[in-house]
């Protein structure tokens, strides 16, 4: 039965006492203007990791396509190159051919894989080092403290009037945000064209209208993700943050407020403690929220917002510092040394007493846990670094064994054969010789396996032969129409395979491939016998 109050008209009709709960009157907006998040610059360990890394990556990409490595004369020297015109990927002395796209494959898989890795063990590390969205938006933030100076000037300056100091401020924060940008899809294009030489092309307007569209694409997604959008990206646009959950177990470490040692939290904890009070380490500077590019309190716990930048245990460690207090308040732990902590400091009457984690002196218990590196070793994270590396071996073993020279051989579909005056069945072949080195080399073309076969080419008036010899240039694919004859008297099959066989003239490297030789049916051989 239903529980609404049910109400009946003269009329008969039922009237019920119910309220929309979505009715478009209360229904929220669906769009909240996004609130400007001006994070303060700390010192600490992780700031410091984060400006390394920013530089190594951004000094990765922009200066890469810049490197030479000398291939010799028939190949491009610049170090690492996708050559779509060729058909070809540059990587150092290693040379990626379209059939051999499984490389590429492979390194898919050694990143998703890889990620995978870092997550269960680190968290989300990725995001907050080493993703694109992260450098970049670091980037930018540098170049507006620049001009716009600290958080309070930052945030005064928003908030001022549009005079000469605001605009002239703005103005070069936006103009060097758009040079980023415009630097950032210029280098893009540089890694699928000789980078000197596109580099000049673009300043003449020589170069292909694709290029520009690419330089203006990319410098409006860095321009819009890095300078405006920011925290937005990671928290609405990106998918990881939702699927790290199923990568996170209790023993991967995460950014972690330590409740079981900061609650209570007491702005003035001396006056406190003279009140017979209990008291946390936490003071409740909010020095961790000024501090977050995300805009979020990591004292709420676990977010999806977080991106791990450990900027908050730099910011909360030099509180610790200052106060006389241990570091670590907000620190890397784990799930597990979490809860085993707050069981400590939990009484039986559910409420945290971090009293009961130290000594007279005031120091933390032995039997406190801190999260060891020790602990990020275990089956799950062993077994994706197995499949990680085991991915790489194998890349790495078919690399070195790989062949640089083969052949591909198509046989005619129509007509499989044709019969020739003197009694001779003849076959149509489409073969394709590659020379996968950089240098121009000699082959031998044979044919095995095919009693009195014999073979010329189309383009030649030669007598036909068992074999042929050709100059195949470096780096290139040599397509060869090619007639192969027997008399099919001294067939014993129907139809016969035989062998197109490749030899490198001055090397050790063969290719071949299996292929067969049509032929009428038997009755009918033996009627051109006759």
């Amino acid at each position: 039965m239903s529980t609404d109050k049910q109400l009946q008209t003269k009329s008969g009709v039922d009237q019920f006492d119910v309220e929309a709960v979505n009715a478009a009157a209360n229904r929220p907006a669906l769009y909240a203007a996004r609130k400007k998040i001006f994070p303060k610059r700390t010192r600490g360990f992780f700031r410091q990791l984060k400006w390394v890394i920013m530089i190594v990556t951004l000094g990765i990409y922009y200066i890469t396509p810049w490197l030479r490595f000398d291939r010799g004369i028939y190949a491009p020297d610049q170090a690492v190159l996708v050559d779509l015109a060729n058909r070809r990927f540059y990587f150092f002395f290693i040379e990626i051919w379209p059939q051999e796209f499984y490389y590429v494959a492979g390194l898919l898989l050694m990143a998703g894989v890889g990620l995978f890795l870092v997550t269960s063990t680190i968290g989300r590390a990725w995001c907050g080092y080493t993703c694109p969205q992260t450098v970049w938006v670091d980037l930018f933030l540098l170049v507006e403290r620049f001009f716009e100076g600290s958080r309070n000037q930052r945030i005064k300056l928003d908030k001022g009037a549009y005079d000469f100091n605001k605009i002239w401020r703005r103005v070069a924060k936006h103009s060097v945000w758009i040079l980023i940008g415009l630097a950032t899809g210029g280098a893009w294009i540089f890694y699928f064209a000789d980078a000197p030489t596109l580099f000049l092309d673009v300043f003449r307007f020589e170069a292909p209208s694709i290029a520009y569209f690419t330089i203006l694409i990319l410098a409006a997604t860095t321009y819009i993700f890095g300078g405006l959008m920011r925290e937005q990206v990671c928290t609405y646009m990106c998918p990881w943050p939702r699927i790290q959950g199923a990568m996170l177990d209790e023993f991967s470490l995460t950014v972690t407020y330590n409740d079981w040692r900061g609650e209570p939290r007491a702005k003035h904890a001396k006056k406190a403690i003279k009140e017979g009070k209990v008291v946390g380490d936490c003071v409740d500077c909010n020095a961790c929220v000024v501090v977050c590019p995300m805009g979020i309190d990591i004292r709420d716990g676990q977010q999806l917002e977080c991106i791990t930048c450990a900027l908050c245990i730099d910011a909360c460690d030099n509180v610790m510092d200052k106060l006389g207090k241990e570091r670590g308040l907000i620190s890397y732990a784990t799930l597990d040394d979490y809860n085993s902590n707050m069981n400590l400091a939990t009484d039986d009457a559910n409420i945290i007493r971090p009293d009961r984690l130290r000594d007279k002196a005031g120091k933390l218990l032995a039997g406190v846990k801190n999260t060891k590196l020790q602990t990020i070793v275990r089956w799950r994270t062993l077994i994706y670094f197995g499949v990680w590396a085991a991915i790489g071996v194998v890349m790495l073993v078919v690399l070195s064994m790989r062949e640089r020279l083969d052949v591909n051989v198509q046989h005619d579909r129509n007509p499989l054969y044709v019969l020739l005056s003197d009694g001779a069945v003849r076959n149509g072949y489409d073969v394709k010789i590659l020379n996968m080195t950089p240098v121009p080399r000699t082959m031998k073309l044979s044919i095995v396996g095919l009693p009195g076969g014999e073979m010329t080419l189309a383009s030649s008036q030669d007598e036909p032969q068992q074999s042929i010899v050709l100059d195949v240039e470096p780096d290139r694919v040599l397509p060869l129409r090619v007639y192969v004859r027997t008399d099919p008297k001294l067939l014993t099959e129907q139809p016969t395979k035989f062998t197109f066989l490749v030899e490198d003239v001055f090397g050790d490297e063969t290719s071949q491939e299996l292929v067969k030789f049509e032929t009428p049916k038997i009755f009918e051989t033996s009627k051109i016998g006759e």
